[in-house]
């Protein structure tokens, strides 16, 4: 019974994603609007339409959307790429999440919310959303534009702060103070993990692949290349790391072989197909009576939100040494929250030190 419920929650997920989406090409706006409009409507808050009843199956099926688009973004964005704009992206997101958490923390105190949910909001405000600016640039063909390695690099570096300050988040919930020991473990898991990645990247895998060149036809190319992203995606989970830095991580070590493009090409369907249902889910989590009850709130968020990651990552842009039109480019496309905000909402709440409704405001933000 629950295989069919999925079936038919399947079917009508795909089927408003595909009229929403059109529906959103013909008034010459992103895809992803359509999606998240679709979510929203067939989602369980709703009600005027069929909605969708296995919401827990969708949210296994959107995590693995996160992974392939992830991993999609590590196929274009390599090593040398990371390392020629490594500086400038790094002194971006730096300045964005600095900024953003001071900036959450002190919002957080004026509308009255505790120290520690205070904390958490600097935190939940200071990632953008990678899967977003992937599909968007994809959409509106802008991965090619001058400013876009900058901002590849800027998400790549706030993956690993995001995997940081969840470990001291972590630690000050449990513990209500700093714990310097837990953030050094963290810190020196993070640094074997990235070394290994350095390691596996320009050496093992590339050989491999180069060595068994005559052997791989599409199907087992696909299989392969999708086994070792999830053989990476379950070792980063094991490390205590996200899913996502390790789908990135795979798909930056592939983007050094000869079939980096040949797999970025097979994977296109896939990645689109689960990426969808991420999409739409992220629409089905947006509550109305959410809206309605916390609506200055959520206002409030919103705009601080867009004004200051704005000021931070393009002020951090020039900083690093790129030219206005980029940093102001890169400020735009920053410009939102994003999947490592879920998270830490969902730690927070899981961790008894935030209110349930912050978590769906945050979302709704």
């Amino acid at each position: 019974m629950e295989e069919a419920n999925l079936v038919k929650d399947l079917a009508l997920i795909l089927i408003s994603a595909g009229v929403f989406t059109i529906i959103s090409k013909a008034l010459k706006q992103p895809l992803i609007l359509g999606y998240i409009v679709a979510g929203f409507l067939v989602g369980p808050h709703m009600g005027l339409f069929p909605t969708v009843t296995s919401t827990v199956q969708v949210k296994e099926w959107s995590d693995i959307g996160i992974i392939f688009l992830l991993f999609a973004l590590g196929l274009e964005f390599s090593f040398k790429k990371l390392i020629k704009v490594g500086s400038s992206a790094l002194i971006t997101a730096m300045t964005q999440c600095l900024g953003m958490f001071i900036l959450g923390f002190l919002v957080g105190e004026a509308i009255g919310w505790s120290n520690m949910e205070s904390i958490f909001l600097g935190g939940m405000l200071s990632m953008s959303s990678t899967t977003i600016i992937i599909k968007a640039y994809d959409d509106l063909g802008y991965k090619d534009r001058p400013f876009a390695p900058l901002v590849f690099g800027a998400l790549v570096f706030e993956d690993l702060i995001a995997v940081v300050l969840m470990v001291l988040l972590s630690t000050m919930a449990v513990s209500n103070k700093f714990a310097g020991g837990e953030m050094l473990m963290g810190l020196a898991k993070l640094v074997f993990f990235l070394i290994l990645w350095f390691l596996v990247g320009i050496y093992m895998i590339p050989t491999i692949l180069k060595k068994a060149h005559k052997y791989l036809n599409d199907e087992i190319l696909l299989l392969v290349s999708l086994g070792l992203c999830f053989v990476m995606v379950s070792l980063a989970s094991l490390a205590g790391f996200s899913e996502a830095l390790g789908a990135i991580v795979m798909g930056s070590i592939l983007a050094e072989t000869l079939e980096s493009e040949h797999i970025m090409h097979l994977t296109k369907g896939i990645k689109d197909l689960f990426g969808a249902i991420f999409f739409v889910s992220v629409g089905m989590m947006v509550d109305p009576h959410v809206i309605a009850e916390h609506w200055g709130t959520i206002l409030v968020l919103t705009i601080t939100v867009m004004a200051g990651i704005l000021f931070f990552s393009t002020s951090g842009a020039v900083l690093a040494g790129q030219g206005l039109d980029n940093a102001v480019h890169a400020g735009f496309s920053l410009a939102q929250l994003g999947e490592f905000s879920f998270i830490i909402a969902g730690l927070g709440v899981s961790l008894g030190v935030m209110r349930d409704f912050i978590s769906p405001v945050i979302i709704t933000v």
